[in-house]
């Protein structure tokens, strides 16, 4: 996902959002593990996903405090 596609995303439903990517990436953790994961990149990119979505959420919550 994009910076901007998390902009457009409530508070609940971005940590929803993190949940999921952080089980998204134990799950490419585990095939990485198991020499199943054919696209080694894809553990960045989720890494990079989770990064910018709690990027966005601790956004959301600096405007709420001012």
């Amino acid at each position: 996902m994009k910076k901007n596609q998390f902009g457009d995303l409530t508070a609940a439903e971005l940590n929803d959002k993190v949940l999921e990517l952080k089980k998204e990436l134990f799950n490419l953790r585990f095939q990485l593990a198991t020499g199943q994961l054919q696209d080694t990149t894809a553990i960045v990119k989720t890494k990079r996903d989770i990064a910018r979505a709690k990027t966005a959420l601790r956004s959301l919550e600096l405007k709420a405090q001012a």
